[in-house]
This record gives C-alpha cells, structure tokens and sequence, in this order.
C-alpha cells in the first residue's frame, strides 16, 4: 500500500512524540520498540542505521528522513565523519562539495559559503550568511564554532535560502550540528589520535542514566598540534593547534510527555595563527629589506616559511547554557529552546607579515552576549495536514576593542618611501622641519611623523535586537501531492557606536593647506626644471638657466605654472604622500548627521508542490526568498556613505582626509527557483536539485588586510545543478559521489571595491565540485577492517575579484579600475584532495585507524589581498599540507 507522506508524518509523530528537535533514543529505557509508520516497518531508532534516503534529519525543525524532505540538504553522520578523519567544521566541505569553507585573519575567523553564496570575517559587525545551528542553538559569530565535539551525531547542511524557519542569517543556508542526547544505558567513547606534526587528540564522551526518569552526558577532549609554518625570524611555528573543550548534558523525562533538555559547554583556543606569505614582491620589499627586514621568497610560496617579528596571539574562549523542553498535548508538540552564548578573543597580529618591526599592534579585544529564545508548535491537522508555528527572539551585545600601530622600524622604512614617492628629493625630517616652519612652528612635527606606538586607538559597540514570527502549512492535496506555504516576518534594530582616535600625526596633515603653498610652488618649480635638465640642487646651475636670454623666458613659464598651481590639488606635488596617511582622522558615530541605527523588516516565505511519484521517488518544485539585515562594518574602513557627504560638510563635521566608503550595508535579499527529485531504491540512492538563486543587494565584503570594504551588490545570481549519489552493489561496499555545477555572475554591481563589477563572474566560486567516496568493510573473524577512501575536486577558479591596492590614476584623475582586476587575474585556485583511512575494528569495543589527509599533498592559495604597508606587493593564506597518523578508540 502507498503511504502519504502526512500519513507517513503522522505516524512517526504519534511514535516520537514529546522528542521535539531529537531523534528516538533506543536509547531510552522505557520504549519497548522503535516507532513504526502505516506499513508497520520500524523507523531507526539511532541515525547510524540509517543509510542513504532513510536517514532521519531535523534540520527542518520536524523529523522527517532524507528521502521525504523536499529541500536539498546533505547529511554527514558520526560514522563518516570518524573515518574521514574530520578534525572541525574546516574539513567538512569535502564531504559537502556545495559548501566551501575558509579560515583566514585568526582562529576565531571562519567563513561558511553554500552555493556560492556566504560572507562573514574577523569583523563582528558583518553577520554571516550561513546560519550555524548546535542542537537548534544559533552560533552568531565563527568564534563560537569551532568545536571537536566527540558527541556529533549528524551535520545537516540545507542549501539555499533559508528564512522561513530560520529567519535573517540564513539568506544562503544553514548549518546544523546535532550531538546525541544522553542515554539511559551506560556507554561511552575514548579516542586518542597522534600525527604529524606532534598532532594529538585526545576525547571522551560517557553518559549513563542516573534514574528512571534521568540521564547525564559529558564531553571533553583536547587537539594540539605543531604548526607547519616555520616563522625563519622568531623561530616559532605558525598555524598550530591548541584547543580544549567541555561539554555537558542533562537529559529529564519526568513523564512519558514532557522532556527537558540541559546542555553546557566550555571552550578555549589558544594558538598562534594564521601565517601569511608573500606572493609578489615590489619596490616596498626593498624597503623593507633596507631596513633589516625580509619576506619569503615568493618564487615557492609552499615551502612553508614565513617571516614575522613577533608570534600572534590568538586566545578565544566560549561558553553557553541551552535549555529545551518539549511537551506533548496529543496533537500538539510545544517546543522551547532558551540560549545563552558569550565570546571573547584576544588577537593580536604581525600585520605587515615581515621581520621588520612595522606594524607593532594590530590588536582585537572582542566580547559578544548573545541571547536567544524560541518557542514553537508542530500540529496535525485531521488526516492531510501539518502546521508549525513559532516565534524567535534574538539579542547580542558586542564590545570590541582594537589598535593598530607602528612599529619602531616604521620611521625609517616611511622614509625610504617618502624618497621614493619624491624622487629622493624629500625625506620625514624635512617634511617635519619644512611644514613646522611654513604653519609658524618649526618645532612643531619634529620626531613626531611614523613614531612608535601611534597609529589607532578604537572602540566600537553593536548592540542588536531582532524578532521573528514564522509558520509553515503542508497541505495533501491529493493522495502523494503536498503543498507547502510557509512565511517568515522579521523585525532587526541595531544600535552601534565608535570611538576611533588617531595618533598618526602625518595622516592628520591637509597636504593641500594653503599655508604649504610656496612649498608646493618650489616643488613644482624645481620638479620643471629637473625635466629641463637642469640640477636644482646646484644654485648656480638654476641662477644661471634663470638669467640666461634663451632660457629665461622659459624659467619664467615654470614659475608662473608653479604659481598658478600651487593650490591646484589635481597638481600637487605632494599627492604621491596620500598613500602613506594610513591613519587619518575618523568621523565618529553617532553624529550630528549620522545616528548610528539601522532598522529592517522584511517578511520571507516558501511556496513548493511535493509528490509522491512512487513510494521510491519524489519531485518538488519550490520558490523561496530569504533575508539578511544590515551589516555594521565595524573597523577602521568604517567610513561615512558618499550620500551623507553634502549633510557632513553643510554640518562642519567632517575631518581632515575625509573619506568615504562603507559604514554599514544595507540588507540583502535573496530568492530561488528551485526544482528536484529524490530516489530511493534497495542499494542506490540519488537527489537531484536543479536550482536558479540570487541575492539582491548581496554584502560583498573585501579583506584589505588591516580591514574591510562592505558594500552592498545590486544582484548577484548563480544557476546550479546539484547531484548526490549513494550505491551499495554489494553489503560490504558503499560509493557515493556528490557533484555540484555553478554559473554565477554579478548581474549589477556598479560601487564595488574595484569599481563596476556588473557582468563579472564572481572570484571564489568554482564551476564544478566533485566529491567521490568509497567504503569497503572486510569481515576477519569476529572483527571487521574498514577502509575509506575520499576525493575532493574544485575546478580552477579566481582567488579574488580585484585588489584595491592596484586601483591606478588615468589621465584625466579618474580611477582606473582594471588595474585591479588585472593584478588579481593570476592567481586562481584549483584543489584535488585525497584521504584515506583505514580501520580495524574488533569486536571488543577496540578500534585502531590510520588516516590521512590530502595525501595528495596538493597546496594551494585560499585568499590574496594588498600587503599591509606595501604599495604593489601582494600577500597571502596557504592551504594545509598533508597530515596523516593513527587513532586508538575504544567504545563500551
């Protein structure tokens, strides 16, 4: 008989009522049998015997398995991830070849992209656009996700928008963690893993019930590691691993309807990361170098060595305290999660990545509250219909404090490149004598351009309140035929302060003053001469060219062009200077123009047909938008948007240098047309999504090296196919492959960092991911030898869309924009990563593994930017080498 997937929901509702957002634990004592549907055919009680389309997932917020859920999301379950070796969130994108995921600026600093689509970085202003959920717990910022938690028992990834259910960060998809509840039998894991590179991994998990009615869960483990870059200056090893965690939970079921959830946990990261090396070298290197300083040779960027005048400081910790109750009225299902979440990192960082003693302190003191609350109801509705209905709250604090400074080599080497910028004509102490005098105080800038210690002193505060109304209706239409309406209303307040104070004394100088203006004249005179050949550092020479008959008509035209131009600012000779005023005086907020408040609403909603084709085959088409609220771009980059330019100068309030760029962005929207199928026979299994998304307004976010350009995109699409495969041709052997097509393309982007991007395909996103596994279990008596092997392709694609730092000057003073792209166009990406494990298992509870990781060794560059304080030259993130070794586990 043909089961409907309501009446399929029914039942296995009416088998696991009061779980809420967790699977059945066979797992408790009570339950004499795992739930059944209409055929009588049990439903798994624990998701490791599931395979293929029957594995259960809950991402949706209802249980439903793989094969009945028309959304395209993948899952990795415990198994998978223990054989592929998976150490963090970093290595699960290659066993999810829709999700990219990148670890840049430091170790609280990890950026999640699904199709495509994705920001976020060390800026605590920018949200990110992949929402990451553990046990139905929002993680808000990447410095609360990296966790090796020994208790995981699935990792659902749901692509494309999002919203309905999960409001406004999940405008390109969600990321969830579910770790298994406590059971009511004792049981337990103890893993210990050494590699390369002194790599050691110790974890534990054991729970037990400790009543009828109760059970206890604790985790715990460390993961340390060398670090594979060799800083050749002070001789510490970069890109380590040093982290700890603890995790706790409580378990209560005081009646067969009612179930309490406690959980909490406690990390530490404590490592030096993350290295940078030097992709291209310029006339900065030389500088650099005069100076005592050195870079890597950037000719063999793998080789692993980098250069740097002090270690960085990454010390991140996290903690937090989830409550969950589930309750069962019969055909309602009330379910409450309460959260409580703080962050803290302390970073600090080499910014000019040399061994010369540049930048001194680029330093970040980051603190984050975040609370949440969400409530919701899952109904039955007669014999054809469902609905969820729910509410969410969210509020966060963030403190943020931040320096950036000179070094005390910083002098000398502003020197050498004020020469160069004048044709060595000039150097800091004149600069400091000559501007002294011509304001009246010679004295005044003596010892005081490029000093040690000055630079940025900035303080930043984002408090953020948001509300969600969301409901979801599935309706059978006909027997197989269900529709879906779900809307989600979110409100999104945010509040944000700065306090930036700037000591760099040169980056505070109106080079275009009119009292500088004889300086200027004797510059531009003495600049046409030199064209004309003649020394101007001889007073003959000039006296002579002056007062001589033929040249004297000619003198006279240099001087009356150097007095007509030396309050031109498109001719003055100290323009070449503006490059070195890093730090130039900052417009706070809130002011008298800008009120530092951002308030967004927006209501998203789903629409989508699903059918039974046969009980092995389902199809559904949907439409969906999603949601993303503004981003604070909390950094030194924060500057006023141009359109508040004429309000700031008719105010009085601007500042000397003023800029303009990017305070904050505004929201984003995103929208997908999407169609698929899933299949499920005996040993193969296949879904299929055929997708057309785009995001209007997309926050595209551009890491300068010491900051951040955030700036909103008209329309960003991506036309995607997406395909995964399971077959088992025999019952020891599993293959899969994953295939993942991406057409994207900036369909309007005028005000990028680069200027008009429309028409570009974006950098970063590969047109084709590959993912090929196969598992094979050898049975040797009463023991079982496992061996895993997995690849991983992404196809050659652009690091980065442009560098900001390349942006030249044409004729006319216009920007010319193709410089940029062009001096990011060669460098691209392409990855092969292989990894293997294998296995033996023996019947006792004891297991041994060797594993290995990009066995391959396959290296590549992940980001590029400008390098800090380096005019023309570029800087760099390397992919980790290959890693391998062997782990010990023993299960009871």
């Amino acid at each position: 008989m043909k089961v409907s997937y309501i009446g399929r929901r029914a039942a296995m509702l009416a088998g696991v009522a009061g779980l809420g957002l967790i699977l059945p634990a066979a797992a408790h004592a009570q339950a004499a049998s795992n739930p059944v549907n209409q055929d009588g055919d049990e439903f798994p009680a624990e998701e490791e015997f599931a395979v293929g389309n029957e594995i259960v997932v809950t991402a949706t917020k209802r249980e439903q398995t793989l094969q009945e859920i028309p959304v395209a999301v993948s899952v990795t379950g415990a198994e998978t991830l223990e054989r592929a070796a998976i150490r963090d969130l970093n290595d699960l994108q290659t066993v999810v070849p829709s999700l990219r995921v990148n670890q840049l600026q430091s170790s609280a600093n990890t950026n999640f992209i699904i199709r495509g689509f994705g920001n976020g970085a060390n800026n605590a202003g920018i949200e990110p656009s992949v929402g990451v959920f553990v046990d139905g717990v929002y993680r808000s910022r990447t410095a609360s996700q990296i966790n090796d938690l020994p208790d995981v028992q699935r990792v659902e990834v749901l692509r494309g928008p999002q919203s309905t259910l999960f409001g406004k960060n999940a405008s390109a998809g969600v990321i969830s963690i579910v770790t298994r509840e406590p059971q009511f039998l004792p049981e337990g894991t103890l893993e210990v893993s050494y590699g390369n590179y002194n790599a050691l991994v110790v974890k534990g998990y054991a729970t037990s019930g400790i009543s009828d009615t109760a059970a206890l869960s604790l985790a715990a483990g460390v993961n340390r590691r060398d670090g594979y870059l060799e800083d050749l200056n002070t001789g510490v090893e970069s890109n380590e691993r040093m982290r700890s965690f603890v995790r706790g939970q409580a378990l209560w079921e005081p009646t067969a309807d009612l179930t309490f959830r406690l959980i909490a946990d406690y990390d530490v990261i404590d490592e030096v990361c993350c290295g940078v090396v030097n992709l291209r070298q310029s006339a900065a290197t030389q500088a650099v170098r005069a100076v005592g300083g050195n870079v890597n040779d950037p000719a063999d960027p793998f080789a692993d060595q980098i250069y740097t005048n002090f270690p960085s400081t990454n010390l991140i910790k996290n903690y937090g305290f989830s409550g969950q109750i589930d309750y069962d009225l019969g055909p309602v299902t009330l379910t409450s999660i309460t959260a409580y979440r703080n962050s803290d990192a302390v970073t600090n960082q080499d910014a000019d990545f040399t061994s010369a003693d540049l930048i001194g302190e680029l330093s970040q003191d980051l603190n984050i509250d975040t609370f949440t609350q969400e409530v919701r109801a899952n109904a039955l509705i007669g014999d054809r219909g469902s609905l969820l209905i729910g509410a969410y709250y969210f509020d966060e604090s963030i403190d943020q404090d931040n320096a950036l400074s000179y070094g005390d080599d910083f002098r000398p080497y502003a020197n050498l490149l004020v020469q160069g910028a004048t044709g060595g004509a000039l150097n800091v102490p004149v600069l400091e004598g000559t501007f002294g005098a011509l304001e009246g105080a010679p004295g005044r800038y003596i010892g005081q351009f490029f000093r040690s210690g000055t630079g940025l002193d900035e303080t930043y505060t984002l408090d953020n309140q948001a509300f969600s109304i969301f409901g979801q209706f599935d309706y059978e239409l006909i027997d197989g035929l269900t529709l879906t309406l779900g809307g989600n209303w979110t409100t999104d307040e945010k509040t944000f302060t700065t306090d930036v104070v700037s000591t760099d004394v040169f980056a505070g100088l109106d080079l275009d003053n009119p009292a500088y203006a004889p300086f200027r004249q004797q510059l531009l005179l003495g600049g046409a001469l030199a064209q004309a050949g003649v020394n101007v550092n001889d007073p003959a020479a000039v006296f002579a060219f002056a007062t001589n008959p033929t040249t004297a008509p000619i003198y006279q035209q240099f001087l009356l062009f150097a007095q007509a131009n030396a309050n031109n600012p498109a001719a003055n000779p100290l323009g070449g200077l503006r490059a070195l005023q890093f730090s130039p005086p900052f417009l706070n907020v809130p002011n008298a123009v800008e009120d530092g408040k951002t308030e967004d609403d927006n209501f998203s909603y789903t629409i989508r047909l699903a059918y039974d084709v046969s009980p092995d085959l389902n199809i559904y088409a949907s439409y969906a938008t999603g949601f993303k609220a503004s981003s604070i771009n909390l950094s030194r980059d924060s500057r006023p948007l141009l359109s508040d330019r004429a309000a700031i100068e008719a105010a009085g309030i601007d500042r000397v240098n003023q800029s303009y760029g990017s305070r904050f962005a505004g929201p984003e929207e995103a929208k997908v047309l999407e169609f698929g199928a899933k299949l499920n026979l005996d040993r193969f299994s296949a879904n299929l999504a055929v997708f057309d998304q785009t995001i209007e307004g997309f926050q595209s976010n551009i890491f300068t090296g010491t900051g951040f350009a955030l700036a909103n995109a008209g329309e960003q699409s991506t036309f995607g196919v997406e395909l995964e495969t399971m077959f088992n041709p025999i019952d020891a052997l599993s293959l899969t492959f994953a295939a993942t097509y991406l057409d994207p393309i900036y369909d309007s982007f005028p005000n990028s960092a680069f200027g008009d991007a429309s028409g570009r395909a974006p950098a970063e996103i590969p047109e084709w991911v590959l993912q090929a596994g196969a598992n094979y279990i050898a049975e040797v008596g009463a023991d079982d030898l496992i061996f895993n092997v997995g690849y991983y392709y992404a196809s050659e694609t652009q690091i980065a869309d442009g560098l900001p730092g390349f942006i030249t000057t044409n004729p006319d003073g216009s920007p010319n924009y193709q410089t940029a792209f062009d001096a990011a166009a060669p460098f691209t990406r392409e990855v092969n990563q292989l990894d293997a494990s294998i296995t033996w298992a023996m019947e006792n509870g004891i297991s041994l593994q060797v594993w290995g990781r990009n066995l391959l060794d396959d290296r590549y560059i992940s980001t590029i930017f400008d390098s800090v304080a380096q005019s023309g030259s570029i800087s760099g993130y390397t992919s980790p080498p290959r890693t391998y070794g062997v782990a010990l586990r023993y299960k009871w």
